[in-house]
């Protein structure tokens, strides 16, 4: 369900449940192996792709949220929610440089989970990324709304929220929040290679972690109820660096 490898400094996370559908065996299956990721020391940086020749990941998995069968391999619907978003902020907050090797669609959770990567690289001749809920009578809960408004230009944060616009890998870079559309037979050397480029950062794991608790995290700088004006100028106010 979820493969780990690391070839030199990058780690190579690699999606192979087929549609790569988002249930609570295989959230557990990505924080395990994030659990290894995590345990690791020195330069370091995360790769996520997928073994479908169509799909990155289609999203929940609702043929099993749905379903009633205490058997089904998706294992405990009760909770799924609270473990799948847990996962998505250790995503986004992973002490290391992250890039997402976005090969097909991604939808809605698929979508969320290309997101949380701190680079995203993306198929140009097929595939959507696209946050469908609205499409499927759902709503997008606040913690999702907050993960697209921090990745996502407004413009573009508008229509992926509200208009359901699937997005190309041209339009996604156009748009800015994926920084490069190729060819599928370009994608994994690419892919590897932007990350093998960043693994350096992923050397001070606490500094790099700090740094994105600061951007995502509690208090985030992002989100802070004051300008930048008075934060510059009682900037006594706010760490510098990691305690301790």
């Amino acid at each position: 369900m979820i493969d780990l490898e690391r070839q030199g400094d990058v780690f190579v996370l690699t999606m192979n449940d087929d549609e790569n559908r988002w249930n609570t065996t295989f959230t557990r299956g990505v924080a395990a192996a994030l659990d290894e990721v995590e345990a690791s020391d020195g330069p370091a940086a995360l790769l996520t792709v997928s073994s479908h020749p169509k799909f990155f990941s289609n999203g929940l998995d609702l043929d099993w949220i749905m379903g009633d069968d205490p058997d089904h391999r998706g294992g405990d619907r009760a909770v799924f929610g609270d473990e799948f978003m847990a996962v998505m902020g250790r995503v986004i907050t992973l002490p290391m440089p992250t890039v997402a090797a976005v090969n097909g669609h991604g939808f809605g959770a698929g979508f969320m989970f290309a997101l949380c990567h701190d680079v995203r690289l993306m198929r140009e001749d097929r595939g959507f990324l696209c946050a469908n809920e609205v499409q499927l009578g759902m709503t997008i809960p606040a913690p999702e709304l907050a993960l697209f408004r921090h990745k996502i230009g407004a413009g573009a944060f508008h229509e992926t929220v509200m208009l359901a616009k699937r997005w190309t890998g041209p339009a996604a870079e156009a748009a800015g929040f994926v920084e490069a559309a190729v060819s599928l037979d370009q994608l994994s050397d690419r892919a590897m290679t932007r990350a093998a480029e960043l693994a350096p950062l992923g050397a001070n794991r606490v500094g790099y972690g700090w740094m994105k608790e600061q951007l995502y995290g509690p208090d985030a700088a992002l989100n802070h109820p004051h300008g930048a004006a008075h934060m510059l100028k009682n900037s006594r106010q706010f760490p510098l660096r990691p305690p301790g």
